[in-house]
Order: structure tokens, then sequence, then C-alpha cells
């Protein structure tokens, strides 16, 4: 059993941009979008399904498991109902935590998310300069939800 500890935000500024690390092309889409989630996920040549219980604060079950590519593309064509969601995934290391900045796309273009998972429901992060509003307990900001409501800028 795993626990997925995430915080998310909005982001104030663009400085982020120039500690990227890493950036990743993904395309996902929803088996089940109830209180329990389940996603699949493609980037490059690796693919994932991915099962997310209710949330309980920022807290909430994940299991996810890797699946062939050509499964998840036939998946994404045929059981997803062409909610697709499109981002690149920048990787941004502060300090001894890596934040995940979701730039996405198409339908969702101009919405940015900072997410960052932590060990603990409690521990200490730096908040650096670009951080904006926090949204973790916002629903309207889960992929699940954007997958069938786009982006118009205010969500």
């Amino acid at each position: 059993m795993a626990t997925e500890i995430e915080r998310k935000f909005l982001l104030a500024n663009g400085n982020w941009r120039t500690k990227v690390v890493t950036s990743i092309k993904i395309i996902q889409g929803y088996l089940s979008r109830d209180e329990t989630t389940v996603r699949i996920r493609k980037s490059g040549n690796q693919a994932w399904l991915t099962i997310k219980g209710p949330s309980q604060g920022i807290s909430r079950l994940e299991y996810e498991y890797a699946i062939p590519p050509a499964d998840a593309d036939q998946m994404l064509m045929t059981l997803c109902d062409d909610q697709l969601i499109e981002k690149t995934r920048h990787l941004v290391p502060v300090d001894a935590l890596t934040w995940e900045i979701d730039e996405f796309h198409g339908r969702h273009h101009g919405l940015i998310v900072a997410e960052l998972e932590l060990p603990h429901e409690h521990t200490a992060f730096e908040r650096p300069d670009w951080l904006g509003q926090e949204v973790s307990s916002d629903p309207r900001y889960r992929n699940s939800y954007l997958a069938s409501n786009p982006f118009s800028g205010n969500p």
C-alpha cells in the first residue's frame, strides 16, 4: 500500500523556469473519476495504470503499475472519452525536494500548477518566490476534474 501526500499551488511568476532540470511530455486519461480514480498515463516509451483512493486532506492511497505503452495508447484512444490531458511536467529541485510543475496544453492552455509530494503531511518545505496560492483542497485543480472541464482561466 502506498500513500500519496501532495500539496498543490498556483504560480506567482515565471522565476521557476530558469531552475528546470528536466521536462517530460505527458498524456493521460481517466477510466474512472469518482471518489476512486483510475488513470492511464503515458510519457515517452513508458506507461502506467494508476489507482487513487478518496482524498483525506492532502493524503490519499495510490497504486501505480507499469503497463505496455501500446496498451496505454489503445486505452487512451478508446476508453478515455476523448477527454485527455496533455501537459509538460517540469522538475525543479528546491533543497532536498523536487517540485513538479505541470504546464497544461490544449483545452487547458494557460494553466500551470506546482505540485510537491511530501514524505509526511507535516513536512516543512521552502516556499520559493515563484509559489502562489495553495489549491491542494480545491477539486477544480485535480487532473481528474480537468479531464471533463476545460480550464477557462477561472476554474
